[in-house]
């Protein structure tokens, strides 16, 4: 169930090559997109292998997974700032065809409604990316979210808020709201791969791997998904039984750009 690389490093190739292939089969593929430390070497990977390979990612769709509320597309903090500083701006992407959820939309209900109907007017997302947090969150969904949840306003955990302060400059308040495509708008997806690295997240793996499936780890909703990849490290991976984990490699990496 688990695949399990060495270090973070060997992941980025994995996920990124992940990427690459889904591009080049389906140059129109909607992507599901996450943001935060586990993806930072992600994608920049990725970034490597478009400019390797040349890869046309022109066509492509996203739709990212959550905002802050309050924060502006331009404040640092912001996951829309975060989008364009590591892989929108790089690439040049059409920003009417990638979706960042607003954090400061006046009609929040009616905004989050409009989200969910545009990932679905867009045919769906064909790969999901995901991390987890320390409390089993994906996207916003704190514990005790419905898993029939579309895109919603959520008020953050204490342990997502402090979690996060560590993005945020010493003495800034990490925002207390956030709005977030729900579970079943991630389950929705056709495949999803999600990503988890570091000794801090064992004791959330092995709780999912312990648990049944239950709105109190919201990512435990994942086992009912026909297509799901979890990608870890070994520190990620240290508390899962051995029997469970797939040691991974990877075998042939394409040549990095010096």
């Amino acid at each position: 169930m688990y695949l399990v690389f060495p270090d973070v490093a060997t992941i980025a190739d994995f996920v990124a090559d992940a990427l690459a292939s889904q591009v080049r089969a389906r140059p129109e593929s909607v992507l599901g997109l996450a943001t935060g430390g586990t993806m930072e070497p992600v994608y920049a990977r990725f970034l490597e292998r478009v400019r390797q390979t040349r890869l046309d990612v022109s066509r492509l769709r996203s739709f990212n997974l959550d905002e802050y509320i309050g924060l502006t597309p331009d404040h640092p903090q912001s996951y829309a700032a975060y989008m364009k500083q590591h892989l929108f701006d790089v690439l040049g992407f059409d920003p009417l065809r990638h979706h960042l959820p607003d954090g400061c939309a006046p009609d929040e209900d009616g905004y989050c409604r409009h989200y969910s109907s545009a990932i679905y007017q867009a045919g769906g997302i064909d790969l999901q990316l995901l991390g987890v947090g320390r409390n089993g969150h994906i996207g916003f969904n704190e514990p005790g979210t419905a898993f029939d949840s579309t895109t919603h306003v959520v008020s953050l955990d204490e342990r997502t808020r402090i979690d996060n302060s560590r993005f945020f400059a010493e003495g800034e308040l990490v925002p207390g709201r956030a709005i977030t495509m729900g579970l079943r708008d991630i389950m929705s997806a056709r495949e999803i791969l999600l990503v988890a690295t570091g000794a801090a997240k064992a004791p959330t793996l092995a709780a999912f791997h312990r648990s049944g499936v239950t709105p109190e780890l919201p990512f435990s909703v994942l086992k009912q998904h026909p297509r799901v990849r979890i990608v870890l490290d070994a520190e990620a991976a240290r508390l899962l039984p051995a029997q469970a984990c797939q040691p991974m490699v990877q075998a042939v990496l394409p040549a990095r750009s010096a």
